[in-house]
């Protein structure tokens, strides 16, 4: 496995995360996850080297926690860090923020939470979280010792997303979608740029479209694929392209069976790259 620096922090993450929106699924029902395969497949990455694991209350219509705290028991939690989000439309008042957490400690079956984010800000969420204070809730759980790192995912145009990056100075990291096709696309890669160089960590997230760039890429791009001299996935090439800029620390994969997992396996171990 590959590591790079996480921000301004001395923390190593694999340059692999498993993102848990798409676990196994028994008869393609959403809110009927294959739990023991879902088990499985996530303690085979982590002892591939896989140390960031990112998940939400409403992954899986909302079973995706739950499972993952099954996930890391025996031993599992302390081999990772574990991220996950503050909801907005799972919350109806600044009042509900402690009842939220706590509910995701239960489903998580963890003391703490290492990596908080606002989930999903865009204009009206961003508003709605800021006049709520909801940075300083995540504050005092980081005073308490129940978070250790606070970001955002993000959903908009590039002016929020600086608009957001600038509102703070205290973000440790945030979450883009950003893959070959989507470059203008949302925070973009002017977004990605923008908050490494203020020391931000960049998780990538769609990082293969949800899958649609693993089964017929443009024409152009297969070109060039076709006419590489290393051959590799199209899943490969598409993380590849993102590991092959320094400003991305970690891509999420939400890998849903063991051959993906298998594939997006990093060839090299033991490598440290460093932004």
């Amino acid at each position: 496995m590959q590591y790079r620096k996480f921000g301004k922090s001395e923390w190593m993450p694999s340059v692999l995360g498993f993102g848990c929106m798409r676990l196994p699924q028994i008869d393609r029902d959403m809110s009927h996850l294959d739990e023991e395969e879902s088990v499985r497949i996530i303690r085979y990455g982590i002892d591939h080297g896989i140390n960031y694991i990112d998940t939400a209350a409403p992954y899986a219509m909302g079973n995706s926690e739950k499972v993952v705290g099954k996930a890391l028991r025996d031993g599992y939690r302390q081999k990772v860090k574990l991220a996950t989000k503050l909801t907005p439309f799972f919350v109806n008042a600044p009042g509900e923020f402690e009842s939220f957490f706590q509910g995701q400690l239960d489903r998580l079956q963890t003391g703490k939470i290492d990596l908080y984010m606002l989930h999903g800000m865009n204009r009206k969420c961003w508003d709605m979280f800021r006049e709520w204070k909801a940075i300083k809730f995540i504050e005092g759980l980081i005073s308490k010792g129940l978070v250790d790192y606070i970001g955002f995912s993000f959903h908009d145009e590039f002016a929020v997303f600086k608009e957001i990056i600038d509102y703070y100075s205290g973000w440790d990291f945030c979450q883009i979608q950003y893959n070959y096709m989507d470059t203008e696309r949302q925070a973009g890669v002017k977004g990605l740029k923008y908050a490494a160089d203020k020391g931000v960590a960049v998780v990538i997230m769609e990082g293969l479209r949800g899958g649609l760039l693993t089964k017929r890429p443009p024409e152009a791009v297969s070109k060039i694929w076709d006419s590489a001299p290393v051959k590799r996935s199209l899943a490969e090439w598409g993380l590849q392209w993102l590991w092959n800029q320094p400003e991305v620390t970690v891509v999420l994969s939400g890998m849903s069976n063991m051959q993906q997992v298998e594939e997006n396996k990093l060839p090299q171990e033991n490598q440290v790259w460093e932004n």
